[in-house]
């Protein structure tokens, strides 16, 4: 297992002042097990009003681990969404695993579970977590139901219970199955959580540094949603659609792109709405999150 890095101690914010940042990146992210998936897509965003730009290359997790890592080096000031569940629900059953001695107390020791649970699988997949004997009993997967299951949709966050409040569709991160399942997506991106762990700020696990980048977790369709894109409509596949959008996050339009994929013009959408969401307060603040939650469930940004 990857031993933790531990970065400069940062400074914990105080008060109510409103954050500022100089940078907003927006990651489309994946849990297909092979280095370089195609769903893995970056945009980066600076304060003002230009367009985000499409960092386009083939991304792999590592790189994005490596990417992420040079921004807490340099101490940018960086609002970083990433798109998955950085975990399980806990607070409907007062567990991630009930039942399994193993289970883990909050988000750190769950990303850390995982992480050793998976370490001899490349590309910071987690197959050897879903096939764990107690693990894997909690999961819907391909002709395997695990019997703590416990059918329908699944257990669900509080916060995805919020998202669905807004008319958006959570789905539960012990289903595996299905095209819209995000468990794998998230089950990885607990791994690289557990790498970045104590080098950047993980809201709301960690207290907000004042310095240096913040990490939050977000849900691409909000973006969309709140941007005006109507419900049943999911993708944005075409430039004109995309700068219609942009432009009610007060963007100017964006650089044509080689390719238009809901992946691309997902991260690009979501970092200009980082851009104009960072400086409300209520947002850092939901009525919903409680101490226990920020510990164990963590919360979705943007939803109240």
């Amino acid at each position: 297992m990857g031993s933790r890095q531990e970065g400069p101690t940062p400074r914990r914010r105080h008060g109510n002042t409103p954050l500022t940042f100089t940078d907003f990146i927006a990651i489309d992210w994946s849990g297909q097990a092979v280095e370089r998936p195609k769903g893995l897509a970056v945009a980066h965003a600076r304060a003002g009003d230009a367009a985000p730009v499409l960092i386009d290359r083939p991304w792999s997790r590592a790189d994005i681990l490596g990417f992420l890592g040079e921004l807490a080096e340099r101490r940018t000031r960086a609002l970083i969404g990433l798109d998955l569940s950085p975990a399980f629900p806990f607070a409907d059953a007062g567990a991630y695993f009930p039942g399994w001695d193993a289970s883990p107390a909050d988000g750190p020791a769950l990303w850390a579970l995982v992480e050793r649970l998976s370490e001899a699988d490349p590309h910071f997949a987690a197959t050897s977590f879903v096939q764990h004997v107690e693990a894997r009993r909690h999961f819907r997967q391909m002709g395997d139901c695990g019997d703590r299951f416990p059918g329908g949709r699944g257990r669900f966050r509080v916060c995805e219970h919020g998202q669905a409040a807004m008319a958006l569709s959570p789905y539960s991160c012990f289903n595996l199955v299905g095209a819209s399942q995000v468990g794998k997506s998230s089950l990885t991106g607990m791994r690289v959580l557990h790498r970045l762990r104590g080098r950047i700020g993980i809201w709301p696990f960690d207290p907000l540094p004042e310095t240096g980048p913040v990490l939050v977790e977000i849900y691409t369709a909000l973006a969309a949603r709140l941007a005006g894109m109507r419900k049943g409509i999911s993708k944005i596949r075409d430039g004109e659609t995309l700068d219609t959008l942009l432009a009610a996050f007060g963007s100017a339009p964006h650089t044509p792109l080689a390719r238009y994929d809901d992946h691309a013009t997902d991260a690009i959408l979501s970092a200009a709405w980082l851009r104009t969401t960072v400086s409300q307060p209520a947002l850092w603040r939901p009525a919903g999150l409680t101490a226990a939650l920020a510990r164990t469930e963590g919360w979705t940004f943007g939803v109240p």
